[in-house]
């Protein structure tokens, strides 16, 4: 047993300094990045925001509403071939869209059906997702799909340290997906006890995927998934380091999200549970095994109407961060940006002050 008694951040344990800006206006910030792999030969151009791999957020809806805005949509594990057949009659954006898998020999076959079928080829993205990628079966298994997908964009993840991120790169995975714990609604840190504060986890591992290099430059890349409450987190997820970021629980409770809409005490609201949740375990696999716990919590969310509002105050408030640290590119934020420690105990204060109200 070991102690680290180093201080790690939350994103709600800091602020960001604000600085001198030749800026005139939000209009000057750019969002949109592109990027180019460090295994893939594709390359991307988006806005480097995408939904969760979640039920309630990674619909095909939700897809054909974020894929103009050039916004990536990480599909739920659920879909059939069957429902994917039906859904690329009329969709055809590939860059824009993520197929999720796990590392269940099951997943694999379905996997290659879908490949068999002819869909896979209508994703730019695969993504490996698991609750703890510091098994060694993961690695075994991002190899192998990396040796019959060359061409895909492959996500892996989760983990919170550098070793492990660098790991995954060279393990033939192109971007790292960060977090154990953070999530709204996740219960792994009450559960087990194991995590890691969001914010330096997105710090340090983003330090170590930039620098895996390979000869063209490309560099291993980092998600920050989850953790985000409100749209300044998504600036301080970027200005830390990250270069793409997932949440489910912004993306939940609109009309295109997952869910059912249910009306309690006069009020509209929506399902927003996770992929580990009692609801999901039973829905979509019939059973919850003998050996596993429920991570996620099953809650109802306060119906939002339709996300475009959403999206367009997302887009605002990182315009105005950047604004407001002078870095006229998203790509900036990390050189730009000071971060400030808070008091903790006051900053909760005040969100309960403001969730009371």
């Amino acid at each position: 047993m070991r102690i680290e008694d180093e201080v790690k951040l939350d994103y709600a344990d800091v602020l960001l300094r604000p600085k001198r800006s030749t800026l005139t206006s939000r209009k000057d910030v750019t969002l949109e990045r592109e990027f180019s792999f460090y295994h893939s030969p594709k390359k991307w151009k988006g806005i480097p925001i995408m939904t969760a791999n979640m039920a309630t957020s990674g619909t095909f809806s939700m897809a054909r509403t974020l894929a103009p805005y050039k916004l990536i949509t990480m599909f739920h594990k659920y879909y059939t071939i069957e429902d994917y057949t039906e859904f690329f009659k009329d969709f055809h954006d590939p860059d824009y869209i993520g197929y999720t898998i796990g590392i269940r020999e099951e997943d694999i076959i379905q996997l290659q059906k879908m490949n068999e079928a002819g869909l896979m080829k209508h994703f730019s993205f695969i993504c490996l997702d698991v609750p703890n990628g510091y098994i060694q079966r993961f690695l075994e298994v991002i190899r192998e799909i990396r040796a019959s997908y060359p061409e895909h964009i492959i996500i892996a993840g989760n983990v919170v340290t550098n070793e492990m991120t660098e790991e995954i790169i060279l393990a033939w995975a192109d971007i790292v997906k960060i977090g154990i714990g953070p999530g709204s609604a996740c219960t792994t840190r009450k559960m087990t006890g194991v995590g890691y504060p969001q914010l330096s986890a997105v710090i340090e591992c983003a330090d170590a995927a930039h620098g895996i290099t390979n000869k063209n430059g490309a560099c291993g890349l980092i998600i920050a998934d989850g953790g985000q409450q409100y749209p300044s987190c998504v600036a301080k997820a970027f200005c830390g380091g990250a270069d793409f970021n997932m949440f489910g629980c912004m993306f939940s409770g609109f009309d295109e999200s997952g869910g059912e809409l249910v009306e309690k005490n006069g009020k509209k609201y929506k399902e927003y549970y996770g992929s580990s949740s009692n609801r999901a375990l039973i829905e979509n696999y019939g059973k919850k095994d003998a050996h596993r716990a429920s991570e996620w919590r099953h809650v109802l969310m306060p119906y939002k109407g339709s996300i475009h509002d959403f999206i367009q105050d997302v887009f605002g408030s990182l315009r105005s961060t950047g604004t407001y640290i002078g870095a006229a590119k998203l790509k900036q934020f990390p050189k730009c940006a000071t971060f400030i420690r808070v008091n903790r105990q006051l900053t909760t204060y005040l969100e309960s002050f403001e969730t009371d109200k």
